[in-house]
């Protein structure tokens, strides 16, 4: 009776995820590295739009919760 594991143990919960295939996995992380790759370029091709809306975002925030 001492290896009887509880209902609300996580020990039958716990997901295991599956190894992906060597090819599926290579080419997730091409995937992922371009897509970082161009997220660090759109930043840096345009730094002041950027800003403009995250400020232009800010002050509309603002002046919601002013309303």
């Amino acid at each position: 009776m001492t290896n009887v594991v509880g209902v609300g143990s996580l020990g039958l919960m716990a997901h295991v995820p599956q190894r992906l295939d060597p090819d599926r996995r290579r080419r997730r992380l091409e995937l992922l590295a371009a897509l970082a790759d161009a997220k660090s370029a759109r930043h840096q091709a345009q730094p002041s739009r950027l800003r403009g809306a995250r400020l232009r975002e800010l002050i509309a925030n603002r002046r919601r919760l002013a309303n």
